[in-house]
């Protein structure tokens, strides 16, 4: 076994010397791409047909005899398998997936683990098709990031290239699953990456447009929404997707904190896997028995939404006659009422963060994708019907198309995803006037209100989060470990004045730190405040260092952001600042003047070109 294993190391040695010799690492690069694109399509490809198969065993072969408590079930059903699949398989977190890949790329020097390249496909597989109300779209950008970020550490490429083949894996996953190469673009651009560059911007394009083209093999080239019927673009009709926008952004802040405020209560409250598993699936089968819609991912309401179908995107649910009562169909159609079709849709918007949430919370694997399409269609289609009920007349099939545009622009704070997304997705782009007034409204609207999208508000409230800011992208990468100063004499508070000259006569700093027995930090001691009184020996012994010492400015912890520690500085004025672990124990000092040389040298090599 050793020796096979001896043959192994040196067979791959060889292998990375001859690249190395004869590839260079641009031409690797763009090689790479290629190949990442097609892994990610074919996961992509995989991901849907595990949903479709599980979907087709549970209508076709569960619920084909009538049997219809099976509807309440299946989603239990498919939330207890992720769950125990995640706990006993993979042993470690896989949800959020977009926030892992941040995550990464702010704190683990752009690598994802080996098992997110197939465990999220596993995952989200049986949430969804067994009828959880979340979206597969993030856990295949998750997969495809995942394999970019390991065919780079498997060629022993550095940081930033492992970086750019992340992003990689995340546009070949958007492009693969939604047969949107630009979308696949821009999202990595918006979402993950920090600079637009003509270095990054090749590899993306190839991993994006060749995931595409294997869906188009493998799908052929349909868009996911096609529109039975075009409505034309009508300029006095810009005040009104003006105003859709401001919906779709307020919404959006719903969605965002509502649905995050759910979460944390569902981490905080329920901590047992049993119970996370009794009360999202229970709540989850609930939901579904009265808003069939939630069932799934939602893209065939979608698709009824947009092309005019809207009633019976409702009424005529694959649920409606196994779970709903049917007289409760034929008196609301018999009732005829706005109001009613208003009221239920709304009942919808408001509940399928309940929904999400369940699934998510209780143990499923999913994103936020497909619940954000989902729910813009909704807003959209409502704040149509609500218009033309005031005599205004507008295209109810148009504005559920650009709602969709509106609230992914919002949730992800990302408007160019949402403005190509959406035109790709549908064959739409004859409205990609209406697509960018309300994108880039709903954007504004939320930066209002919420300055990080749903999938960065976790990092940033830790202060993790790499984001566009190009200055606190340097910051983010630099540690503490990397600034900290450890060559500081220290003294004990019970020294005396002559014992503290003889410390400082051998030391080369003018300032020290004053520790207990125990290493806690007690103060501080500057030469400047002893210098007029060092050379008086008659005071040697009347003065101790506990009698000399001043506080600091401020005390930094070792495990606070860059970020944080530069605010200190600015607000107290400091050049130098003591650091100690969570208990109080003395570990060194960082200075302004170390964090900007290492912040420069940062700067220069992730900005060389």
């Amino acid at each position: 076994m050793i020796y096979e294993l001896g043959l192994m190391s040196s067979w791959y040695d060889k292998m990375i010397e001859w690249r190395e010799r004869h590839i260079s690492e641009k031409h690797l690069v763009l090689l790479l791409s290629v190949f990442v694109g097609i892994f990610s399509a074919l996961a992509a490809a995989l991901l849907k047909s595990f949903i479709h198969l599980i979907q087709w065993l549970v209508e076709e072969q569960l619920i084909a005899d009538e049997r219809t408590w099976w509807y309440l079930i299946t989603p239990i059903i498919g939330i207890t398998l992720a769950a125990l699949f995640v706990k006993y398989i993979v042993r470690d977190d896989i949800s959020h997936g977009i926030t892992k890949i941040l995550y990464a790329i702010s704190q683990r020097k752009s690598i994802i683990k080996a098992h997110n390249m197939w465990s999220s496909v596993v995952g989200s597989g049986l949430t969804i098709g067994f009828g959880g109300s979340v979206g597969a779209e993030a856990p295949i950008v998750l997969t495809g990031a995942a394999i970019g970020s390991n065919l780079a550490k498997a060629f022993r490429l550095d940081q930033k290239t492992m970086m750019l083949m992340i992003g990689c894996g995340a546009a070949g996953a958007i492009g693969g699953i939604f047969k949107a190469p630009i979308a696949g673009l821009v999202f990595t651009l918006e979402v993950l990456m920090m600079d637009l560059t003509m270095t990054s911007v090749a590899p993306l394009l190839l991993s994006s447009v060749t995931a595409t083209a294997i869906s188009y093999i493998l799908t052929g080239v349909e868009p996911m929404f096609p529109l039975d019927t075009v409505e034309p673009f009508l300029v006095q009709r810009i005040p009104w997707y003006a105003v859709l926008g401001v919906v779709c952004g307020l919404c959006s802040l719903y969605f965002t904190r509502g649905m995050n405020s759910l979460e944390r209560w569902m981490r905080h409250n329920i901590r047992s896997v049993g119970a996370k598993i009794a009360v999202g699936g229970l709540t989850l089968s609930i939901l579904i028995y009265l808003f069939p819609p939630l069932y799934g991912e939602g893209y065939d309401t979608i698709r009824q939404l947009i092309n005019g179908d809207s009633l019976s995107a409702l009424m005529n649910s694959p649920l409606e006659k196994y779970v709903i009562p049917t007289e409760f169909y034929s008196r609301l159609s018999t009732l005829n009422t706005q109001l009613l079709i208003l009221t239920y849709f709304a009942a919808v918007i408001l509940v399928k963060i309940v929904a999400s949430v369940a699934t998510n919370g209780g143990g499923g694997v999913g994103g936020i994708f497909a619940p954000s399409l989902f729910m813009g269609a909704m807003v959209g289609f409502v704040t149509a019907r609500i218009m033309n009920l005031s005599g205004l007349m507008v295209p109810e099939t148009s504005f559920a198309l650009v709602g969709m545009a509106g609230l992914m622009s919002g949730v992800m704070h990302a408007p160019l995803t949402g403005i190509f997304l959406i035109a790709e997705l549908t064959g739409g782009y004859h409205l990609f006037m209406p697509l960018m007034i309300v994108s880039v409204i709903s954007y504004l609207t939320i930066m209002l209100f919420e300055p990080h999208s749903l999938y960065a508000m976790r990092l940033a409230q830790k202060g993790e989060l790499l984001t566009h800011n190009k200055d606190r992208n340097v910051l983010t990468l630099l540690k503490m470990d990397s600034v900290l100063e450890t060559d500081f004499v220290t003294i004990m508070p019970e020294m005396t004045l002559g014992e503290l000259v003889k410390v400082i006569s051998e030391s080369r700093r003018n300032i020290f730190p004053v520790i207990d027995k125990e290493g806690h930090l007690k103060g501080i001691l500057l030469l400047d405040e002893v210098r007029n009184i060092m050379f008086q020996p008659r005071l040697y012994k009347r003065f101790t260092v506990g009698q000399l010492m001043t506080s600091p400015p401020a005390i930094l912890r070792f495990d606070l952001p860059m970020e944080k520690v530069m605010e200190t500085f600015e607000d107290t004025g400091a050049w130098n600042l003591p650091v100690v672990d969570p208990d109080r124990r003395y570990m060194g000092f960082v200075s302004k003047s170390k964090i900007f040389n290492s912040y420069r040298n940062v700067l220069v090599r992730f900005s060389d070109e």
